[in-house]
């Protein structure tokens, strides 16, 4: 290539690069009347990418708690054996408000004739990308309203790209939709406070985060720490009209679904906190001062550590959001039961405030007047981290083997029992049945459940029992696990192998404890002679 080509080449390359990097500055300058709208369609555009590519579930109670009970429920029958028509003697504890909404979509796309369930699962994400968007649009507001402009972009766009926002977006954990609810209702009580409006828009911020606690039991924290914080600002009528939304917003739902179905209101409620009490202790129990790092963590250095002295500042701009989310990560950081998603409702607000409140720090700072290259170094290692884990996290297919397995078996018809073999586990891993489009039987052989138990169990109940196809979790040793099984089940034929993906089986390499094994798949020719493809 001469060297005339090579320099008009660059050139062209250099006004490009140029021209995009105008239109973006232009696009989120704080002067441009669309900036809210441009970062929506940004968040819009991210969590697109995430509905189509981010398949799969995260945690087992964003799908066994909600997809597998929803759908059996529209399928007749009752996955998790909550209701008393499954003989259910006492309520499980769970709030029937998020999966009686899923029952209502699951019926409504089984009326338009959608069968497959990877195409139910692709309207749910785009349901839930779209409902996220207000946790986006109410925090810029917020932020805009306690800050001003700059921190209204800056907040909009963390919240639209930060690296783990897209990916929760689109997932079914109650702990990330209550979000919205709880964003817009904080919103609607700081325009009724900063604007002196009359009482019905309290009422009506009470009524949102009643929704919020709904669908989460634990955003009550939230609440009470709100609470707390009008009573400070010595907001009594206020306070009065806005906790009257809240309790009706709550009574609404836990009073009658549980009246209609248990005979009693506040039967899942009350379970709920009987059970938590009762076993405080025997889930996950880290330090008081777990939910820091992780909330540290997820925020990624170095912006973390301003957000968090932000946040700690904010109460000198807004008491109640202030109060609310402190006394929530406080309870949470006291109570011994510390799963990493508990924290999750209060993220985008500790977000929100601590832009908010480490702006306002920021801009009166001699320090900072006099390092703000330091700052803007600091911004380029945030924003090169966060930009570098977001397109990863944000198309990644969790738990992909577990799901493919089932996807897979789904063309078999009527198959009636599966048997899962993970010797290495206590137990193995629940099967997404969801997928499978069959609510079968499930066995399983483990270091909990012997060979010789299966065995005894198959030869009393006779060959209409027997599996029809074993997945064995982990591909390790599968010929001699497989022989061990032969003397069950003679006639096994290998079907295939589903791997993980990329990212399932980085996290299982790192820590063994994240389950997202290889499955391999073999059929019983007793009941399928012939592989189907």
């Amino acid at each position: 290539m001469s060297k005339t080509k090579l320099v008009t080449k660059f050139s062209a390359s250099y006004f490009f690069m140029k021209k995009i990097s105008t239109f973006i500055n232009d696009s989120f300058s704080l002067t441009n009347p669309l900036l809210l709208r441009n970062i929506l369609f940004l968040a819009c555009l991210i969590r697109l990418v995430s509905v189509i590519f981010a398949k799969g579930f995260g945690m087992m109670d964003d799908h066994f708690l909600v997809i597998e009970a929803s759908q059996s429920w529209v399928d007749g029958t009752d996955y998790n054996d909550w209701l008393p028509s499954s003989g259910a003697s006492v309520p499980d504890g769970h709030s029937f408000f998020y999966s009686g909404i899923h029952y209502v979509l699951f019926t409504i796309i089984k009326f338009f004739g959608i069968h497959d369930p990877q195409t139910k699962m692709y309207v749910i994400r785009l349901l839930h990308a779209a409902f996220s968007l207000f946790t986006v649009k109410y925090g810029f507001k917020i932020a805009d309203k306690l800050s001003g402009m700059k921190a209204a972009r800056m907040t909009g766009l963390l919240l639209a790209l930060y690296w783990f926002m897209p990916w929760l977006s689109v997932r079914n954990l109650i702990e990330v939709t209550c979000i919205p609810f709880m964003m817009w209702g904080s919103w609607v009580y700081l325009k009724a406070t900063t604007e002196k409006l009359k009482m019905m828009p309290f009422f009506i911020s009470g009524l949102l985060i009643g929704l919020a606690v709904d669908m989460r039991f634990q955003v009550l924290f939230y609440v009470v720490g709100f609470g707390l914080g009008m009573l400070i600002l010595k907001q009594w009528k206020a306070a009065i009209v806005w906790s009257a939304g809240v309790i009706l917003s709550f009574c609404l739902i836990q009073f009658f679904v549980d009246l209609g179905i248990w005979g009693y209101p506040f039967a899942q409620f009350i379970e709920y906190v009987k059970y938590n009490l009762d076993n405080a202790y025997n889930y996950i129990n880290n330090p008081w001062y777990s939910y820091f790092l992780v909330v540290l963590g997820i925020l990624l250095p170095p912006l973390c550590f301003f957000l968090f002295f932000g946040f700690l500042r904010s109460y000198k701009l807004q008491w109640a959001l202030f109060a609310g989310t402190m006394f929530f990560f406080l309870f949470h950081s006291y109570f011994p039961n510390k799963q990493e998603r508990f924290i999750l409702p209060i993220v985008p607000m500790i977000i929100t405030l601590g832009v908010a409140g480490w702006l306002e720090f920021y801009h009166k700072s001699k320090y900072w007047a006099k390092h703000k290259q330091m700052m803007r170094v600091m911004m380029i290692v945030f924003w090169s981290l966060n930009l570098m884990l977001l397109p990863i996290i944000s198309t990644m297919y969790s738990k992909k083997s577990r799901v493919e397995s089932m996807t897979y078996l789904r063309k078999y018809p009527n198959i009636n029992y599966i048997l899962l073999e993970d010797i290495y586990k206590n137990d193995p891993d629940l099967p997404p049945l969801f997928y499978l489009g069959q609510w079968v039987g499930v066995y399983n052989v483990s270091k909990n459940n012997s060979m010789d138990t299966l065995s005894a169990k198959l030869q009393r109940w006779g060959t209409k029992y027997y599996p029809r196809f074993v997945l064995f979790f982990n591909d390790k040793n599968i010929p001699s696990r497989t022989d061990s099984l032969k003397r069950i089940l003679p006639h096994l034929e290998y079907e295939t192998t589903i791997a993980p993906s990329f990212i399932d089986d980085v996290l299982f390499r790192m820590n063994p404890r994240n389950t997202n094994q290889t499955v391999v798949i073999y059929r019983n020719r007793d009941f399928f002679p012939r592989k189907l493809e």
